[in-house]
């Protein structure tokens, strides 16, 4: 169990600083993930340095709690979206199948981010 929770946390780091980065590189990809209503720079790149730091957090023992804690009601605040998402007609990660599969998806990153927390 041990070696599976490092590769995951692994995973997690690369996914997260990953995605952070691109929040910041690419802001026109997430733009259409973003409702409307909401500031859509300010809230991508909000976004993208928490992805980014609670990325870097689950590198050190002191902050891997916390970042997979962090982790875990991130997935839970991006659930919406991507059900809001899915709905769309024209969803914006672009076929309704994706749009669909990311909801449980979320699911499997939630009990990932579990594992990470409850085993470190």
């Amino acid at each position: 169990m041990e070696t599976l929770v490092f590769s995951l946390t692994l995973f997690f780091v690369v996914l997260f600083m990953f995605a952070g980065i691109m929040h910041i590189l690419k802001p026109k990809v997430f733009k259409y993930f973003i409702p409307d209503y909401l500031p859509k720079s300010l809230v991508n790149y909000i976004a993208g340095g928490i992805e980014f730091f609670l990325g870097l957090g689950l590198i050190f023992s002191a902050t891997v709690k916390i970042a997979a804690l962090g982790i875990f009601f991130l997935m839970i605040i991006f659930l919406p979206i991507h059900i809001w998402d899915a709905t769309k007609i024209r969803p914006a990660i672009g076929k309704k199948w994706i749009a669909y599969l990311r909801i449980p998806l979320q699911f499997v990153l939630m009990y990932i981010a579990y594992l990470i927390y409850t085993n470190s």
